[in-house]
């Protein structure tokens, strides 16, 4: 079995690479998983993405989270290649791949690498559109809960 390809990269991302690296004679399904940046989020309008992640840390959280899944699906292979830096609409911002020998088995593992991705990678998105620029899901801890009166704005689009 291989190690896993785990990747943050500031160019356009090779959905080839990916297959190529879990595609294998014993290897009877492929999933594919491609974020891409879209043109809304949230009701609001979207011209533009910001990727930012502190690479050691990032790169070892996707690491961990391939070797959980690999012990926890026997045969299975995974890639996750994710992108840093400014990406426009239509780009991929992230690819992750899981081959197994049986379907249910690599969608289930593609499901869970994305979605553990997600939620434990530091990888930090920002969102640019005509109402400006936002960091997505940041709450500043210098912000005391209901007080509206903070001196910084952010969350928002200003």
């Amino acid at each position: 079995m291989s190690a896993a390809l785990v990747a943050l990269r500031t160019e356009a991302l090779s959905l080839d690479e990916a297959v190529a690296h879990v595609k294998h004679a014993g290897a009877g399904a492929v999933c594919l998983f491609l974020g891409m940046v879209r043109d809304h989020s949230e009701g609001r309008a979207v011209v533009k993405l910001e990727y930012e992640a502190y690479p050691a840390m990032a790169l070892a959280e996707m690491t961990r989270i391939a070797e959980e899944l690999t012990a926890e699906t026997a045969g299975v292979r995974l890639a996750v290649l994710h992108r840093t830096g400014p990406l426009v609409v239509g780009d991929v911002a992230v690819v992750c791949a899981a081959s197994a020998p049986h379907r249910g088995e690599a969608y289930a593992a593609c499901r869970a690498l994305i979605d553990r991705v997600k939620a434990r990678v530091p990888i930090w998105k920002r969102e640019h559109g005509p109402e400006g620029a936002c960091w997505v899901g940041w709450e500043d801890a210098r912000c005391l809960d209901g007080d509206p009166e903070h001196p910084h704005a952010h969350g928002s689009h200003s």
